[in-house]
Parts: C-alpha cells; sequence; structure tokens
C-alpha cells in the first residue's frame, strides 16, 4: 500500500500468529458483535448491515451493498463509509484469534469510485501480530472478488479486555448488552482463562 506509515509495519520481532483452534470454520457467518453496530448491526436502518464470513487461514471475506443512505457525492459511496466498511472487516478478523480489539490506527486509500448499487467484495488478512498489536491489511473490490480493487487499508488494532467497553461505553448500552443472552454467550467465548 503506498504510502502507509512505519506505524502500521510489523517490528522485526512480530509473528504470524495462528488460528485459534475454536475459530469459526472458512465458510462460517461471524455474525454481528452487537446488534445496534453501525458496521455490522441489523439495528441501525442506515447501517452497513456487513455480513463477514470466516475464511481460510488468518482471511475473511464480506460484502456491502451501497445503499442511498449511504452516499457522499451524487450517487457515489461516502468515503467514511467506505472506510467504515475497511474498518468493519478488519475488525472481524479478531474473531480468528479469539482476541477482542479495538481499532488503534486505519489507514486508507481510495482508488475508484464506488457507485450506490455497487456490491463492495471485501477480503482482509491478519499480517502479524506483536503483544497486544494486530496487524492487518484489507482490499474492497467492485464487481466481485476478482473485480478492481476501489478502496484498500492498513490497520493496528489493540486488544483490550470486556472491561475497556464496560468502563468506556454508555451505561444504558452496556447494561442492556449485558442483559442480552446472545451478547454474554459472545463476550464469554472471548474470555481468556488464566
Amino acid at each position: 500500500m503506498s504510502g502507509t506509515t512505519s506505524a502500521l509495519t510489523p517490528p522485526s520481532y512480530a509473528v504470524v500468529p495462528d488460528r485459534h483452534p475454536e475459530a469459526p470454520a472458512p465458510g462460517e457467518l461471524l455474525g454481528s458483535h452487537y446488534g445496534r453496530c453501525f458496521g455490522c448491526g441489523t439495528g441501525q436502518s442506515h447501517g452497513l448491515h456487513l455480513e463477514a464470513r470466516a475464511g481460510e487461514g488468518l482471511r475473511v471475506t464480506a460484502e456491502f451493498t451501497v445503499r442511498e443512505v449511504h452516499q457522499g457525492a451524487p450517487g457515489l459511496a461516502h468515503g467514511g463509509v467506505l472506510a467504515t466498511a475497511l474498518d468493519e472487516t478488519l475488525g472481524s478478523l479478531n474473531w480468528l484469534l479469539r482476541a477482542i480489539a479495538v481499532t488503534g490506527r486505519l489507514e486508507t486509500d481510495f482508488k475508484l469510485p464506488v457507485p450506490v448499487g455497487s456490491v463492495l467484495h471485501l477480503e482482509a488478512e491478519i499480517k502479524a501480530v506483536a503483544g497486544r498489536k494486530i496487524y492487518s491489511t484489507a482490499t474492497g473490490r467492485i464487481g466481485g472478488p476478482e473485480g478492481p480493487v476501489a478502496v484498500r487499508a492498513d490497520a493496528l488494532f489493540i486488544q483490550v479486555k470486556v472491561e475497556h467497553f464496560i468502563e468506556n461505553g454508555r451505561s444504558e448500552e452496556i447494561n442492556a448488552a449485558m442483559n442480552d443472552p446472545d451478547q454474554v454467550r459472545r463476550a464469554r467465548a472471548f474470555e481468556v482463562n488464566p
């Protein structure tokens, strides 16, 4: 990727991690990590409703259909919405490590305009891990998985504990999520035993 800063280059001691033995199987739909998430949740009428699937190795794939509510320029996807689609796909990689992580840095390149009505085919891959840092990359293609690259990104995710969200989120949403059996199940799936 052109112009990537050194903050997104894995250090020499970084390693390519192993896929967690309990990670979703290749082809498995990953589902939403939170129903009200703008990127992957179904509880946002104007959200992306992005659906990611586990891929082979340390990869995930996703699709996002650009709707009229996602416009920036007339008839074209807003760049921030495209960056969100990349971020959501990159964040889905953490299911493969069974790690809870948040975006620390995201750098995007916009190569081609993405028209309303287009389906953006996204693929992301973990490049390396160094301590709590997860380095990854993603591309978005128009017209199919082999179509021209419209957007791409490199990212740095930082692993956190569930307390990060409890301490920083709005208490109403945190309480609702903690009382939702599906959310509790997802959170427990990522707990690491000492």
